[in-house]
């Protein structure tokens, strides 16, 4: 098991998390799994062993206890890591800052000082759209301009790429790239892994598909007078898998010494908006069913419209979202089913 060919992802039981570690392990790569399985699950790691064929190893570890991420750093040999384990929920961060500042930027600066501290070189920082807040200009580039954050979850973001954009400028040997999502959906095509919320989901499709398996008596569409074509909010749905083949893009371009600059910043989405309202009805058309949903008031955090222009990832890292949006709503049934054995 070489250094360069080996990625340590922290979080990688978590959604983003498990599909990277199919597709780099798909790749050629090895990994290595830390988790503390807060807001995921064991089963999605041996969900990834059942896809790759390929035993991981995988120990439970709060990225916020620098102790127990020392261990991992003296056992393991690995040249990249992709830091995936933070607190995610929107809503959740307005009501509660502090547990949102503490574990996302305490977790990040944990890793940085660990990676400084053993030589590791490239660390790929799992950043978010929630960077450019109420963009004035669409689609966003990654040189658009960070508005101020609508939420904590989204500065802490903010404050993370500053920190790894510092770090890199600072240690010698230290390179990074910041991925900035858009809105992750979709699940693995084997229906082995997928998005696992716990309690009550946060992001729109899981509560899309617990409605439709009945789990959620009502879907809540948050708004429908915002100054978009049918009122609801746009956003761009990226393909799990698609979002996962990124990574691996990315982690080949800082090992195989490609990078221009010692830190880096790409916008990972479609570059196509869709609506919350025109994801519904396509989730109900490729499925053949009919969702219960209603109207509710707007909800703290929610921009209006935000979408990416993917270009300088299409260039710079060779990728581009491959998988349509009826193939990932038909995915993300096929996950719940599977889930609830339906």
């Amino acid at each position: 098991m070489s250094a360069k060919k080996t990625v340590l992802i922290s979080g990688g039981a978590g959604y983003i998390g498990s599909h990277t570690a199919v597709e780099l392990i798909n790749a050629g790569y090895d990994v290595i799994i830390i988790d503390n399985l807060s807001n995921s699950d064991r089963n999605a790691v041996e969900g990834v062993e059942k896809i790759t064929g390929k035993k991981i190893p995988f120990e439970i570890v709060d990225t916020c206890d620098k102790n127990a991420l020392r261990s991992v750093f003296e056992k393991y040999q690995f040249d990249s890591v992709i830091h995936f384990a933070a607190f995610k929920a929107v809503g959740e961060s307005v009501e509660k800052p502090l547990m949102y500042y503490q574990n996302n930027l305490g977790s990040f600066m944990n890793i940085l000082e660990m990676m400084k501290e053993f030589g590791r070189p490239n660390i790929l920082f799992s950043s978010s759209a929630t960077v450019y807040g109420e963009a004035e200009e669409l689609p966003v580039t990654e040189k658009t301009l960070r508005k101020p954050a609508t939420s904590p979850y989204g500065n802490t973001k903010q404050i993370a790429e500053d920190i790894l954009h510092d770090c890199c400028y600072a240690y010698e040997g230290m390179y990074g790239i910041a991925l900035r999502y858009f809105n992750p959906v979709g699940a693995h095509p084997s229906a082995l892994i997928g998005e696992l919320p716990r309690g009550v989901p946060n992001n729109l499709v899981p509560f899309v598909t617990q409605t439709a398996a009945g789990i959620r008596e009502c879907l809540s569409v948050f708004g429908n007078d915002y100054p978009t074509p049918d009122g609801t909010c746009l956003r761009d749905y990226i393909d799990v898998v698609d979002l996962a083949k990124a990574h691996v893009a990315a982690v080949n371009r800082m090992t195989e010494d490609k990078m221009e600059e010692k830190y880096e910043i790409f916008n990972i989405g479609t570059g196509r908006p869709v609506s919350v309202l025109e994801l519904l009805t396509t989730f109900e058309k490729v499925n053949n069913l009919k969702l219960n949903y209603r109207i509710a008031p707007r909800r703290a955090g929610d921009v209006t419209a935000v979408w990416a222009d993917t270009s300088l990832a299409n260039e710079k890292l060779g990728w581009k979202a491959e998988r349509t949006l009826d193939e990932t709503l038909e995915s993300a049934w096929r996950w719940e089913k599977h889930l609830r054995n339906l």
